[in-house]
């Protein structure tokens, strides 16, 4: 009987082993890479509970800023209130109508700034009820009224 013929002939086999749930790993891994992000939604309901949002303006020989402001939904709608300096922001925008949008942890690049004076009394009633510092804040100037309006195709998603 010689022996070693049981045994296994050659340099010996460092390769890992790959378990079951290693490979059902990878797989599920591969296959999430595979599909498409889905595109952020705009989901207004959703932003209600938010503090802030950001806004990104572009103006010349300054490139892109963001800055945050107070945001409340009304009727399913995004509005903000400006005071002058991120309205001068708004009014230098070179993106303009557009602004790029950051909330809960969703970035949107084209998102529509329009104007809303008519909103105006009602969304400072709404700053009102949601900020407690409001209180003083109303006080100042606040020139320009916005809502927000995603634009279709400018809901591309960065985390």
């Amino acid at each position: 009987m010689r022996r070693g013929t049981l045994t296994r002939r050659g340099p010996p086999d460092n390769r890992p082993r790959t378990s079951l749930r290693g490979f059902f790993a990878a797989l599920l891994l591969s296959t999430l890479l595979a599909t498409p992000s889905a595109a952020a939604e705009w989901t207004p309901s959703a932003y209600a509970g938010a503090s802030t949002i950001e806004l990104r303006t572009v103006a010349a020989g300054e490139g892109e800023h963001w800055f945050p402001v107070w945001v409340v939904v009304i009727d399913d709608q995004v509005y903000v209130r400006l005071g002058p300096r991120a309205a001068g922001r708004i009014e230098k925008n070179q993106a303009a109508p557009y602004v790029g949008v950051r909330i809960l942890g969703q970035q949107l690049e084209r998102v529509r700034a329009e104007p809303a004076p008519d909103y105006a009394e009602r969304v400072a009633k709404a700053m009102a009820a949601k900020y407690w510092s409001d209180l003083i804040v109303h006080h100042f100037s606040h020139p320009l009224t916005l809502r927000l309006v995603p634009e279709p195709g400018g809901d591309e998603l960065h985390h």
